[in-house]
């Protein structure tokens, strides 16, 4: 059975099958016990009351008069409807209270035969007294039944071919049915809503997973459904930003793929045909250009796999505490920096080392390029944060493009190629404060350039 929908209906109406007719067995059984002790107990108190009647009559060769007016007399002591008849079965005598139960059919008549062949007739309501085994043991005999029958039934007799004693059970079995029914109808809708939403989001993943990337279900409500619903969405989100910046960054790479290619096709074309002392810049220039694709290459792999990376299971790898002083020196002393360290307060933070290097190096490396010789990088504890600012006197960044410079092969107007560079050391920078709860911001310089600012969570 491959339908959620049908296994969660079938086995609630299973459940509830069998629950039914466990409880109409159950109440079946104990209604008819309770109904046989009752039976029981009515006709010992029948049996009792006819012998006591019997013991007070007149005897049956008495005029029948003088036995007419004891039984009426002891009807009206008892004040229950009574009436006799004698050995032949004629009436000697009934009361009233007797005539008119009769009349209007408000109970069930019932014989004790005497021991002189006489029958005492009595009726009340009740359901019909079968067990005779105590009345005979009191000296009686078996009440039977005679006069209008009552019956006692839910139902009317609408299956005349049934036994008069099954009525109770099947009205019972009709009841339980109905229940079922009426469960089963009620579950219908609530199960159908379970299982039409759990297939709504198979369609989403489905749509997701065909290449719809921007599809999302619905998520509203405040069940588990709707909590993995949600779960989706989030996912989806992630996974299509993912996808969407690896796409970018092919893209970008490949155009800038292009410039150092052609050079090196074209150095290619003339390194055989120049003269000699022309050879050895032509072979400086495609060195040049081979470093220009490396650092491109490693460069666009180390975007891509910042942005695919865990930042849990990366930081349980490869997060150890690190002292952001000595780093800045050693990164300095590769580019000619100046380094200023401001305050008494340690500047560790907990992070990569070959990523907070990285993040240093293009950031010294940016500001020389556009900032020439003039570099200075001063770090200070700022609260809970460590924050590192590289200067330059470059000609600094207009205010409208502060923030685009940190996008992936974005140049500022006027700098494209003319200082080196692949346009994703900044963005590798912003990758990696974001990837350490860090931020990087472009600030102006005071009297010219910019500063370059990153700030990491201090380690305590």
């Amino acid at each position: 059975m491959k339908s959620l929908y049908l296994r969660i209906y079938l086995t609630l109406v299973v459940l509830l099958l069998a629950f039914a007719f466990g409880s109409g067995w159950l109440f079946q059984r104990q209604f008819e016990q309770e109904r046989e002790r009752s039976d029981a107990a009515a006709t010992e108190r029948l049996a009792a009351m006819a012998t006591l009647i019997h013991r007070s009559l007149p005897g049956a060769d008495t005029p029948p008069d003088e036995q007419a007016e004891a039984l009426l007399d002891w009807s009206q002591r008892l004040r229950l409807p009574l009436a006799l008849d004698d050995a032949s079965g004629h009436r000697i005598a009934t009361s009233e209270s007797y005539r008119r139960r009769e009349q209007e059919q408000l109970g069930k008549g019932f014989a004790v035969r005497l021991e002189d062949d006489r029958t005492l007739w009595t009726m009340r309501g009740g359901p019909f007294l079968r067990n005779v085994r105590a009345a005979r043991e009191a000296g009686a005999s078996a009440p039977m039944e005679r006069g209008p029958r009552m019956e006692s039934r839910l139902l009317p007799g609408w299956l005349p071919g049934l036994p008069p004693a099954w009525h109770n059970g099947l009205t019972l079995i009709v009841l339980l049915v109905l229940l079922f029914l009426g469960v089963a109808l009620g579950a219908f809708p609530v199960v159908r809503r379970l299982t039409r939403r759990l297939e709504t989001l198979q369609s989403g993943v489905e749509k997701f997973g065909a290449g719809q990337l921007s599809y999302r279900v619905d998520d509203r409500g405040s069940d588990e459904v709707a909590r993995l619903a949600g779960s989706f969405n989030r996912t989806a989100a992630q996974v299509e930003l993912l996808f969407r910046s690896h796409q970018s960054l092919l893209a970008n790479a490949s155009h800038e793929l292009r410039s150092p290619l052609a050079r090196l096709k074209m150095a290619l074309s003339l390194v055989e045909e120049a003269a000699p002392d022309q050879r050895e810049a032509l072979r400086r220039e495609i060195r040049t250009n081979i470093a220009e694709l490396d650092a491109l290459v490693e460069e666009v792999l180390l975007a891509s796999r910042l942005d695919g990376q865990a930042r849990e299971t990366d930081s349980a790898a490869h997060d150890l505490p690190q002292d952001m002083l000595g780093l800045a020196a050693e990164e300095a002393a590769r580019t000619g920096a100046e380094v200023r360290a401001e305050g008494a307060a340690p500047l560790r933070v907990q992070g990569d080392e070959r990523l907070l290097r990285r993040a240093l190096r293009n950031l010294l490396e940016n500001a020389k390029r556009y900032g020439g010789e003039d570099v200075l990088l001063i770090l200070s504890r700022q609260g809970q944060r460590v924050q590192l600012q590289v200067c330059d006197r470059g000609p600094g960044v207009p205010e409208a493009m502060r923030e685009r410079i940190f996008e992936p092969f974005f140049r500022l107007p006027g700098h494209a190629e003319q200082a080196g560079g692949v346009g994703l050391g900044l963005s590798l920078v912003k990758q990696i404060a974001l990837r350490h709860q860090g931020t990087v911001r472009c600030l102006p310089r005071d009297g010219g350039g910019s500063c370059f600012v990153l700030e990491l969570p201090a380690l305590s």
